[in-house]
C-alpha cells in the first residue's frame, strides 16, 4: 500500500509527525511525504521537522506565499505532477490549511482516495478561510478520522456516510504526550527571565483579529490592562508584527514601544516565532494563554492551562466542554474580566477528552491497512 502523506504548515507537521512514525513501523506500508512548501521559513517549518523528529520530506513543491486563490492553484498544479509519477493507492491529508484542500481536490480529481485527519471540525463561520478547507475537505475524502465527537455530528448532518467515518482520537495529542518530558529540558524560561506561573502566553494570527486595525485595537486595549498585572509573552507572528507597524500600534499604545526581539516594557516582551519544544514548555507553565488558535485550544486542555480564545467561535467544542477553554471573543471588556479572574485564583478546570491518549496516529493506520486488505480480498 502506497500512500502519499501531504504536509505544508505548521500545524500540519505536529499532525504528521506520529502518523509517519506509525507507517514506518509497518511492513506492509509504503509511504512518501510530501511538503508543499505552504510554510517556508525556518521557525515555522525545518525546526519542526528536527524536533518531532520527521524525515526529510521526499519531495518539496516550494509554493511559498501568495494569496489563498494563487497558493491553492500553485499547489494543485504541482501536486498533480507528483501523483502522476508516484501514482500512489490513496493520499493523506492532515488539518484544514490551503495544502490540505488542494492537494485532496487534487487526488479525487484523479480517482485517488483520500483520508482526512481531523475531519469534521466546524466553527460555522464561512468567513474563516479554514472553514472552507474543511468542508471541501470532508465532502470528497473517503476516510474522514474525528478528533471529537462533534466531528461527527457534523459529518452525518451533512449526509456522509457513517461508513466513511472514523472516531479515532487526536494526532495532534499524540505529538505532545510523545514529546512533553523533551520539552520539559528547555531552558526558553530562563531565556526569557521569567518564572513558571508568572506570566501569561499570547498568540494572535487569524487575519480576523490582525487584519483590521480596530479589531486588533480592542484586543491591545486589553493586553494593556492585563499587562499591568502580569507579564505578557508574545510570540509575534510575522504578519502580525507588519500590521503593527502599518496601524503605527506602538505610537497608541505606550507598552508596545518596540518589535525587536524580546523588547517592549518590562512586562510585555515580543519574542521571535518559536520552535515546537519551546513554545510547548512555555504552554505548559503560563498562568494561562490567550490565543485565536485552533490547536493551542487543544494542546492547553491536555496540559491543563486556562485558555481564554479571542474568537467568536470554535471548531473544537469539546475545548470548551471538557477542557480549559472559555470563548472570550474580542471585547476587550470580556477579555480583561477573564483574564483577571484567572490572575486572582478563580480558573476553570477541565479533564482530558474522549481518545485523547496518545495513540490516535495506531488507530489510523490500523484503520487503512484493514480496510486496503478487505479491498484486496
Amino acid at each position: 500500500m502506497k500512500i502519499i502523506n501531504v504536509v505544508g504548515a505548521r500545524p500540519n507537521f505536529i499532525k504528521i509527525a506520529p502518523i509517519v512514525a506509525e507507517m514506518e513501523k509497518r511492513e506492509d506500508m509504503e509511504y512518501l511525504l510530501v511538503h508543499t512548501g505552504q510554510h517556508y521559513d525556518f521557525k515555522m517549518s525545518q525546526v519542526f521537522f528536527q524536533e518531532l523528529e520527521i524525515p526529510e520530506p521526499d519531495i518539496y513543491l516550494n509554493i511559498g506565499s501568495g494569496s489563498h486563490t494563487e497558493q491553492t492553484a500553485k499547489i494543485m498544479i504541482e501536486f498533480e505532477k507528483v501523483l502522476l509519477k508516484e501514482k500512489p493507492d490513496m493520499v493523506l491529508v492532515v488539518g484544514d490549511v490551503n495544502s490540505t484542500m488542494a492537494c485532496c481536490i487534487t487526488a479525487v480529481k484523479m480517482d485517488i482516495p483520500v483520508a482526512h485527519v481531523e475531519a469534521g471540525l466546524r466553527s460555522f463561520d464561512r468567513t474563516m478561510p479554514e472553514e472552507i478547507n474543511r468542508i471541501l475537505t470532508d465532502s470528497i475524502s473517503d476516510y474522514l478520522f474525528t478528533t471529537e465527537k462533534s466531528g461527527e455530528i457534523n459529518l452525518l448532518k451533512e449526509g456522509v456516510s457513517s461508513n466513511k467515518i472514523f472516531f479515532v482520537g487526536n494526532v495532534m495529542i499524540d505529538s505532545l504526550l510523545k514529546n512533553i518530558e523533551k520539552a520539559k529540558k528547555s531552558d526558553i524560561l530562563d531565556r526569557l527571565n521569567i518564572k513558571k506561573q508568572e506570566y501569561v502566553l499570547a498568540t494572535l494570527h487569524r487575519p480576523s483579529n490582525v487584519d483590521n486595525k480596530e479589531g486588533l485595537s480592542k484586543i491591545f486595549e486589553a493586553l494593556e490592562v492585563i499587562h499591568k498585572q502580569i507579564k505578557i509573552v508574545y510570540p509575534v507572528h510575522p504578519r502580525t508584527r507588519k500590521n503593527i507597524e502599518n496601524f503605527e500600534m506602538d505610537k497608541r499604545f505606550s507598552f508596545l514601544k518596540s518589535l525587536d526581539v524580546s523588547s517592549g516594557n518590562d512586562n510585555f516582551l515580543f519574542i521571535d516565532s518559536l520552535g515546537y519544544l519551546d513554545f510547548m514548555m512555555l504552554m505548559s507553565q503560563a498562568k494561562f494563554i490567550l490565543t485565536d488558535s485552533g490547536g493551542i485550544q487543544e494542546e492547553s486542555t491536555v496540559l491543563g492551562v486556562p485558555c481564554l480564545t479571542l474568537r467568536n467561535n470554535t471548531e473544537r467544542p469539546e475545548t470548551i466542554d471538557v477542557g480549559t477553554n472559555i470563548l472570550v471573543g474580542t471585547d476587550n471588556s470580556k477579555i480583561i474580566e477573564e483574564s483577571l479572574k484567572i490572575i486572582n485564583g478563580d480558573k476553570k478546570t477541565g479533564g482530558i477528552p474522549s481518545l485523547w491518549d496518545g495513540h490516535a496516529a495506531k488507530r489510523i493506520v490500523d484503520i487503512l491497512i484493514e480496510k486496503n486488505k478487505k479491498g484486496r480480498d
